[in-house]
């Protein structure tokens, strides 16, 4: 959902006044320079194993979807965990003969993308004419090997990325893909499916992807329900009249589709852009895994299957997801972990000199160290609020006590996978986000 045809980035179904380009990523006709972007039926099967095999696949997708499926509007993929199409990633083989998936060797790596392309019935504009299959929506879930810290880290769509050679998903055995230099991250789902978006982030991170899944735009609004709605904070009123959004000041509960607005909407908040758009989304995420652990809905059968059925409805799985031990395996790695060793992190960027994107900074190459290492993320307290696509602190609450002084000597100056050691105490300011214990409130843009 792109809209990267002047003006701050932003979903392709947020109509925009001024004139339009094709595509995301495609600059549009003319000599006038790009203004900046803000930024069959399945054979029958023993009752028995189906049951076992569905519960096992609604504990864990839960799981999983607790920390981050709530910020994904994606498309129509799947029905079931146990008779849908699934996806296939390169790196899967690594996991034959892994006995827990959930204590891997240096933790474990599930993506989660998700795709602008409109749902069918055209509550999004016409599926046919107004998606690009852009994954607008990028999430890299780390699970460390001792269940002890989770990473939630979300690549700007605008990101500037090296593409590797990829297979070409519409002839797998044929020539691959050709390799690409310096292109929108968002571009990657379109140019070569889910697996080459996997190999993107592998190489500028440095970690291996076994894992992942896409999500749908419903699956936000049906999980929202699910749970009974989501209070987030509001700092101040929001009003987006893109998305249908307006908000008052104060905590709101957000269910159903105004909780879809919430986490689509970036012209209400922040400052405008994708980045501050990505900051909302941390807001809503931290709050849901704070209700999923204070309701006990990890481990309340009923709950489980109540939102399964939203969520697997809404979500396809890699193939290796669809083993009930691997699916239990990270449930249980991720069910009673602190919720203040869950760290949202927005992976650092910068501007282009000419404002048509973004591109990582050299804080990067330590988020990719940390990940590298299994080795949490410890983000400044301050560094969300001072920025300007940031979310506000909760004024009825007491500010955290700072962490100590991070370095962010020997980086890598292109964020790419490097030697860079591992940082130690928090990164620099340009390394935002928060925790899932934290409550932050939701910013408007006064613009």
């Amino acid at each position: 959902m792109s809209d990267d045809r002047g003006g701050k980035s932003g979903p392709a179904d947020e109509v925009e006044p001024e004139s339009m380009a094709p595509a995301d990523g495609v600059p549009a006709p003319g000599p006038t320079a790009p203004e900046p972007p803000r930024h069959g039926r399945m054979p029958r099967r023993n009752g028995w194993i189906s049951a076992a095999k569905l519960a096992a696949s609604v504990v864990a997708v839960v799981a999983i979807s607790g920390i981050a499926v709530a910020a994904f509007a994606a498309v129509d993929l799947v029905t079931t965990a146990v008779s849908a199409p699934t996806l296939t990633l390169a790196n899967e083989e690594i996991l034959e003969g892994v006995p827990d998936i959930g204590a891997m060797d240096g933790g474990l790596n599930f993506l989660l993308v998700g795709s602008d392309k409109r749902p069918a019935d055209g509550a999004f504009g016409d599926p046919e004419e107004e998606s690009a299959v852009l994954n607008d929506v990028t999430m890299l879930v780390h699970i460390s090997q001792d269940h002890s810290h989770v990473e939630v880290v979300s690549f700007p769509r605008d990101m500037l990325v090296e593409v590797p050679e990829c297979p070409d998903p519409a002839d797998p055995n044929g020539e691959p893909l050709s390799a690409l230099s310096a292109v929108k991250i968002n571009t990657v789902l379109s140019y070569g499916g889910f697996n080459c978006v996997a190999a993107t982030v592998g190489q500028l991170t440095g970690v291996t992807i076994p894992v992942g899944g896409i999500v749908e735009f419903y699956g936000v609004a049906a999980l929202a329900e699910a749970v009974g709605g989501v209070d987030v904070c509001v700092a101040e009123q929001i009003d987006d009249d893109y998305t249908g959004i307006h908000l008052a000041a104060g905590m709101q509960s957000l269910t159903g589709m105004q909780a879809l607005q919430f986490l689509r909407t970036r012209h209400g908040v922040g400052d405008g852009s994708d980045l501050g758009r990505i900051s909302n989304q941390q807001v809503f995420m931290s709050a849901l895994m704070r209700k999923l652990q204070a309701d006990g809905t990890l481990g309340d059968p009923v709950k489980l299957y109540s939102m399964a059925k939203a969520i697997l409805a809404n979500m396809s799985l890699s193939s290796a997801m669809q083993n009930p031990t691997v699916l239990v395996s990270i449930a249980r790695a991720v069910q009673d972990i602190d919720l203040s060793k869950v760290a949202f992190v927005q992976y650092p960027t910068a501007y282009t000199f000419d404002q048509s994107a973004v591109e990582p900074t050299e804080s990067a190459g330590l988020v990719n160290a940390a990940l590298q290492a299994d080795q949490p993320i410890v983000l400044d307290p301050a560094a969300t609020t001072d920025a300007e696509f940031g979310t506000g602190a909760d004024p009825t609450t007491a500010a955290p006590p700072a962490p100590e002084d991070g370095t962010d000597e020997g980086t890598d100056e292109t964020g790419e996978a490097g030697e860079t050691p591992p940082p130690t105490g928090a990164l620099p300011t340009d390394v935002t986000g928060q925790t899932a214990a934290e409550v932050r409130c939701s910013t408007a843009n006064e613009g």
